[in-house]
């Protein structure tokens, strides 16, 4: 009985652990991370289908990731689902591929992102 409830209590713990994990790897630190845009879907011909399913995504440097279709037509479809995800940036569409610049941290921004984190 009782290692049935440990056993249920581990699985449900290491599910938190892992949705905590993910959680993290949104929050922006020093570098940018692609991981912050892996709750973007785009409209993939009348399904939403993750971004890095239909673009490769790179982070070129530390303040730069680079979106590059696979198909040219979904440069538009890309390029708005990024603005409405209002991830803090404006795409920038050079006609191949849609970049991202994200500024460098504040003060102010490492505070704000630290008490999201403990929250």
């Amino acid at each position: 009985m009782l290692e049935a409830i440990y056993k249920e209590q581990r699985a449900n713990g290491d599910r938190a652990i892992e949705a905590l994990k993910k959680d993290f790897t949104t929050l922006r630190t020093g570098k940018v991370s692609v991981a912050i845009l892996d709750h973007i879907f785009v409209d993939y011909y009348g399904s939403q289908t993750p971004l890095n399913q239909v673009a490769t995504v790179l982070s070129t440097d530390a303040v730069t990731i680079s979106i590059t279709p696979w198909e040219k037509p979904m440069l538009k479809a890309i390029e708005s689902a990024i603005a409405a995800a209002n991830i803090g940036v404006n795409p920038t569409n050079d006609g191949e591929s849609v970049k991202l610049f994200f500024p460098p941290m504040t003060l102010d921004q490492r505070q704000e992102n630290a008490k999201k984190a403990k929250a």
